[in-house]
């Protein structure tokens, strides 16, 4: 998680350095003169790529002995449950469907995005109720 965290630091450190220059070379921000799209783009990737480093910074000190931070470990070190998946399941494609919905209705119609509302939490509830009830409870 080390070599990761440290890629999304020089990432981190890439954006804003370009943000900054293109900031510079096209202006600034718009009250001010500077272009409105790139530029805010730029910042926010400087800012997503410090969240994802900061997480995995983080984790790497609190799990420090990972097979992975290991440069002489195997393969089977890492080995067993990766994680619980559901089987089968409908109701992705229910949350799915709503939220297409609902990113039309922001550019269609706002009643495009109440009905897309209406999937996406009848799917994310049904998603997350999904083991509590029927075959799969527990």
């Amino acid at each position: 998680m080390r070599t990761t965290a440290l890629i999304f630091w020089i990432l981190a450190a890439f954006f804003l350095i370009v943000g900054v220059v293109y900031g510079v070379w096209t202006g600034g921000y718009a009250p001010l003169g500077i272009e409105t799209a790139g530029f805010p783009a730029l910042l926010m990737a400087t800012l997503l790529a410090a969240m994802i480093a900061t997480t995995l910074t983080w984790a790497s000190k609190r799990f420090p002995d990972r097979a992975e931070e290991n440069l002489e470990a195997e393969v089977s070190d890492e080995a067993g449950v990766q994680g619980s998946f559901a089987p089968y399941s409908w109701w992705p494609l229910w949350a799915g469907i709503g939220c297409g919905l609902a990113f039309l209705g922001v550019a269609a119609g706002w009643w495009i995005l109440a009905i897309g509302s209406v999937f996406v939490i009848v799917g994310v509830v049904g998603w997350v109720m999904e083991f509590s009830r029927g075959q799969h409870a527990h």
